[in-house]
This record gives C-alpha cells, structure tokens and sequence, in this order.
C-alpha cells in the first residue's frame, strides 16, 4: 500500500513540476492589445470592459387560462410566504382521465399535493418520510400524461 502512495505522489510530483515549467499564460478579451491593434479583420479589438452578458432569462410562460379559482388562492398564499427552496409550483396533468393539479412543495419531507380540478386533495403522490408520498396514488408517475406548467413561483 505504501509502495503504491509512493508512486502515485512522485507522479504527481513530476506532472507539477513540467507543467509549472511550461510558462503557460492566458490572455483574455479583456486584457488590452500588446500593440494596440489586433491582426485580422475579423476579430475585434479587445475591451477593458466585461465583453460577457448573460442573455436575459425568458420569463416562464404559464398557462394561465381557466385556472380555478381555488387555485389562484393557494397562488396568493404562497406568494404570501417566504420564498420556499426548492421553488413551489404547480402542473396541470391529465391523470385517470381527469384533469388533475400537481403542486410540488419546498425541503425536507413535505408532501406534494395532488388536486382534483374543484380542489379536492386526491393524494400525496412523494415527500414525507420515505419521499414517496402517502402510497394513495403509487401509478401517478407513471400514468400522468399531458403536463402543462401553470405556476412556478417567480421570487
């Protein structure tokens, strides 16, 4: 075992030590121009400034038609809340024929809840204990079919 410490640490000795010796540097869009010009037409010149933007994110566009009302109260009463980690949100599926709402909820062993389209609690298909919610409805995974996300909280 010892012999084997032994050799894996000179290796990584020995790759140190050629890597170090190569004198490698970076240059960056944002380093100015060693001779105040670049070659080419087709690059430009650098900038002192941050030349990398992040693209600004799509807002989530939610299917906000025919949401019922009880649904648009357990929206409010979230945003009425802290911000949750995990985000709370919620997804219209289709499931044993029905339309159904999915609301996924924050951290640590809280269930998810399944709604009827009135706002009736069909099950609690994960979360709790186990993560695999109250067993009442074990095939919603499975059988869960046209997924539309209706709310996502946007905090």
């Amino acid at each position: 075992m010892r012999l084997l410490l032994s050799v894996a640490v000179g290796s990584l000795a020995v790759l140190l030590h050629t890597g170090c010796q190569r004198g490698v540097t970076v240059k960056t869009p944002t380093d100015p121009p060693t001779t105040g010009s670049v070659n080419g037409s087709s690059t430009p010149n650098p900038t002192s400034a941050n030349t990398t933007s992040l693209p600004p994110s799509k807002a989530v566009a939610f299917d906000t038609t025919a949401r019922p009302r009880w649904l648009e109260d357990r929206i409010q009463k979230h945003l009425a809340e802290p911000k949750q980690n995990p985000i709370v949100q919620v997804t219209r599926y289709r499931y044993k024929g029905e339309v159904v709402y999915y609301e996924t909820l924050g951290c640590c062993d809280q269930f998810s809840n399944l709604y009827s389209a009135k706002g009736a609690i069909i099950c609690h298909p994960e979360g709790g204990l186990t993560g695999r919610g109250d067993d009442q409805c074990p095939d919603f995974n499975k059988n869960k079919t046209g997924e539309l996300l209706v709310w996502r909280d946007p905090r």
